[in-house]
């Protein structure tokens, strides 16, 4: 009777679960501003983003690589996508206060060394066709280069509402490093 039992239950979570199968599709581009063209198409083909790294790949040196994968059920055309890309801390907080009231919700973010020598910080934002808010989102960016720093303005900002969403450590215009961390908050 104990061994049925364990059959019977064994068989019934087994017949519970079903998964998807998920299908990959790595984008990899040494030019920033071809990667949100790229995401856009293959997310009409029903992906979805997955992950961002920036950085020296084998063959095609400097990158930026996006994962993106989609479920065999998965609903072509429900995202749409932004990069935004900026050496410039304070044109990157403008770009996403803009994208943000168009609903767009941060995804990720990454460091790259431009051709130029330079380094961008690159941000991924997402858009759920059926369910970004009506207000859009706020969004504020944190640059400094003490971590105690950080750690006061990112009490500060959460005293407002925002909640921490990402973080990088960049190279700034002066050589120096700093840090970046996005924040965001739902506009009611």
């Amino acid at each position: 009777m104990k061994r049925a039992c364990l059959i019977l239950t064994s068989l019934m979570v087994s017949a519970t679960f079903t998964w998807a199968a998920e299908d990959y599709r790595v984008l990899a581009t040494n030019k920033t501003s071809t990667m949100e063209k790229e995401m856009n198409d293959t997310a009409a083909a029903g992906y979805h983003f997955q992950g961002v790294m920036g950085g020296e790949t084998g063959v095609g040196g400097n990158e930026v690589a996006v994962i993106m994968s989609k479920t065999s059920d998965a609903a072509p055309a429900k995202y749409s996508y932004k990069l935004l890309a900026t050496q410039r801390t304070s044109t990157m907080e403008k770009e996403l206060r803009e994208a943000g009231l168009l609903g767009f919700q941060y995804r990720g973010q990454t460091v790259f060394k431009t051709a130029f020598g330079g380094e961008e910080i690159v941000v991924i934002l997402e858009r759920d066709g059926e369910t970004a808010p009506k207000g859009g989102y706020d969004y504020r960016l944190l640059a400094t280069t003490k971590t105690s720093t950080m750690q006061k303005e990112l009490q500060e900002a959460a005293a407002l509402g925002f909640t921490f969403v990402g973080v990088t450590v960049s190279k700034t215009a002066f050589g120096g490093k700093e840090i970046v961390s996005i924040l965001r908050k739902q506009i009611e």
